[in-house]
Order: C-alpha cells, then structure tokens, then sequence
C-alpha cells in the first residue's frame, strides 16, 4: 500500500521491502505528477522551455550526484536516462495535450 507517512519516517519503519504492486504504485504517482506538471507548462507556450527544463534537470542532478561521488561514466549515465525520461515525459504530455 503506498504511504508517504511510512516514507518520511525515521529508521527501520520506513525500511521494510516495499510489495511490487507499491513499486509500480509509486512509480505511476510519479509519471502522472511529472506529465501533468509538463503539460502545464507546455500549455505557456514559451519556445524556450524545453531547453531550461533541460538545463535545469542537469544541473539539479550534479548537485543531487556531487554528494554520492560517483564517476565520470555514472555520472553521464544518470544524465543520459534523466533526459531520456525528460523526452518521454514531454513526448506524453504533449500527446494527452494534443488529444
């Protein structure tokens, strides 16, 4: 069952292995956050948009991996997936946009 309440608690409460029905769960909450999110911002029109959400991903994901020490070819891997689902995602939102 998902929980955000079990999610933000400290220790081994929030640690028990999450069911694959939670998995798939939470990952469907996220796809429907981030595509609605992008379709909101698509409808803005702004043609610079895109790009800045690009940049923006990237530089938020160095900070994000800069703590972790990963290295260089990690690095380029979570870049390339983190834009790869920026392209899906705005590929869907702009498909649910225009239907």
């Amino acid at each position: 069952m998902l929980s955000t309440e079990r999610d933000f608690k400290r220790g081994g409460e929030r640690l028990p292995i999450p069911s694959q029905g939670e998995v798939e769960g939470k990952l469907l909450m996220f796809e429907a956050v981030a595509v609605t999110c992008l379709q909101e911002l698509l409808a803005k029109t702004e043609t610079r948009l895109v790009p800045r959400l690009r940049r923006r991903l990237i530089r938020n994901l160095k900070e994000r991996c800069a703590p972790l020490k990963l290295c260089a070819d990690d690095e380029k891997a979570a870049e390339e997936f983190a834009l790869q689902l920026l392209s899906a995602a705005l590929e869907e939102a702009e498909d649910r946009g225009a239907g």
